[in-house]
């Protein structure tokens, strides 16, 4: 019985064909890694030429695969190709830079280093450990394990130990550091030295816990100082950077990565038009010395044939469906950018963050017929350039939550009014989340105390008593 039933699962699983496995693959990279994959297939399979100038069809013949192969090899009755303008991306729209990735960054620094190779992989694992606020949050021990484990190291903690005071000193600062004190504290000793920042050393070494509960009373007892001295002090420790991995664009460096926008949307005669930047597609030709080959094995043994025309066929196909593979991703990339427009077209005609509509991919599935996976691939790293600006696919998609009138409003628009709220506050008595959730109501948002909570913390927002300033 079991037998039986293990048999029908393996049955029932479906295989992708090469062509699904080619389209996926495709689908999740944006518009320059698209490029550099077109070049890679380019350069791997002989069979695919593109038509530089007119003197390349003087070397280059089209041939019908059906005189090499009998009608069992059946080709699509389309032609085999895109019409391309060259193998270069036409910059006929502007790139603009993001970020590059905490984790390059530290790894760039990494390698100003002079270290042994065991030293510099310890480092490496390390910086890989990091979360994205750049705390180190495992313990040494585990992670001399995970090392063991994954790297066959045999690293003792004293290692990590010294690998990761090397980290710590790398920008941004606090970088590496086990939790707030000690992220605060590795900042606090880079500052220039003067009182007050000598001052807020001492209170985070020695009075963080009091410092941190508000106990202002007590640390004016305890060290002897003024309220001056002491609001000078939190000064210069409100300056720093309690989660130095940055914000999404990692605005801790200058360096930046070039990105060339996946859709190119514009306002013309009142209208809005959506277009997919050109890039390079290849012909699919066959290479004449491939064809003659092909043609000399025929005249040889049938074995030398057969594998001839083996040879030639893989490279066909490969051909046939990375041809096909491009094209299926432009349709299906237009297609669920054309859905996200109709689904926020309030939004996209005036760029009003206000205007945007609670939507989660499930939404954008029902209305292509695509999976959610798929759309999924589609959203992640891309890029689109309005008429107002550059954004990621992602910045679009939202949960949402009803008004008092029963209007259905983005999350986004709830939090952008609760972060004014708090902007607002008067700071020596800073809102509590019961008092911002009196405020949310009044402006008609009925949301829960919990819900406050959680999108206070989204916004990286303390609670009220550590907001409080003296």
């Amino acid at each position: 019985m079991l037998s039986q039933s293990l048999q029908q699962k393996l049955q029932l699983k479906q295989k992708l064909s090469p062509l699904q496995i080619q389209t996926i693959k495709l689908l999740e990279l944006p518009a320059l890694e698209l490029d550099e994959r077109v070049r890679k297939e380019l350069e791997e399979n002989p069979v695919l030429e593109t038509k530089e100038n007119e003197e390349d069809l003087e070397n280059v013949n089209d041939l019908s695969l059906s005189d090499y192969y009998g009608q069992d090899d059946s080709i699509p009755s389309y032609r085999l190709y895109v019409n391309n303008q060259s193998r270069d991306i036409k910059r006929d729209f502007p790139t603009f830079s993001v970020k590059e990735s905490f984790n390059q960054h530290l790894k760039a620094q990494l390698g100003f280093r002079t270290l042994t190779e065991r030293e510099r992989n310890i480092a490496l694992f390390v910086i890989g450990s990091l979360d994205d606020d750049g705390y180190l949050r495992r313990d040494l021990e585990t992670l001399s394990d995970d090392m063991a484990f994954r790297l066959g190291l045999e690293v003792d903690p004293a290692e990590i130990e010294q690998a990761l005071s090397i980290i710590q000193e790398f920008d941004p600062p606090g970088v590496g550091a086990r939790d707030l004190r000690e992220c605060l504290l590795i900042q606090i000793r880079g500052k220039e030295a003067k009182p007050s920042v000598e001052m807020a050393r001492t209170i985070l070494d020695k009075y963080f816990n009091e410092f941190t509960k508000k106990h202002y009373d007590k640390i004016i007892a305890r060290l002897g100082i003024t309220e001056n001295d002491l609001k000078d002090a939190i000064e210069e420790i409100l300056k720093l950077n309690p989660k130095p991995g940055g914000n999404v664009d990692d605005s801790y460096t200058d360096r930046a990565q070039q990105v060339v926008p996946d859709f190119i949307l514009e306002m013309k005669d009142g209208e809005l038009v959506l277009s997919l930047p050109r890039f390079s597609v290849p012909e699919l030709r066959i290479n004449k010395r491939y064809a003659d080959m092909l043609m000399k094995a025929a005249n040889k043994s049938t074995r030398e044939r057969k594998e001839a025309a083996i040879f030639v066929k893989q490279k066909l196909d490969s051909a046939k469906w990375f041809i096909e593979a491009l094209k299926q991703r432009q349709n299906t990339l237009f297609n669920t950018m054309k859905a996200i427009l109709e689904f926020q077209e309030e939004y996209f005609a005036e760029g009003d963050e206000t205007k945007l509509r609670p939507m989660v991919l499930k939404n954008i599935a029902e209305k292509t017929g695509l999976d959610i996976s798929t759309i999924s691939r589609v959203v992640n790293s891309k890029y689109i350039q309005t008429h107002f600006g550059i954004y990621s696919l992602k910045y679009f998609f939202s949960e949402g939550l009803m008004t008092e009138s029963g209007e259905e409003v983005s999350t986004r628009e709830i939090k952008n009014i609760l972060a004014e709220s708090i902007e607002g506050e008067d700071k020596r008595k800073p809102l509590t989340d019961e008092e911002l959730v009196a405020c949310l109501n009044e402006k008609g948002y009925k949301v829960a105390r919990r819900t406050v909570a959680k999108y206070r913390e989204q916004l990286n927002i303390p609670i009220a008593r550590l907001r409080k300033q003296i």
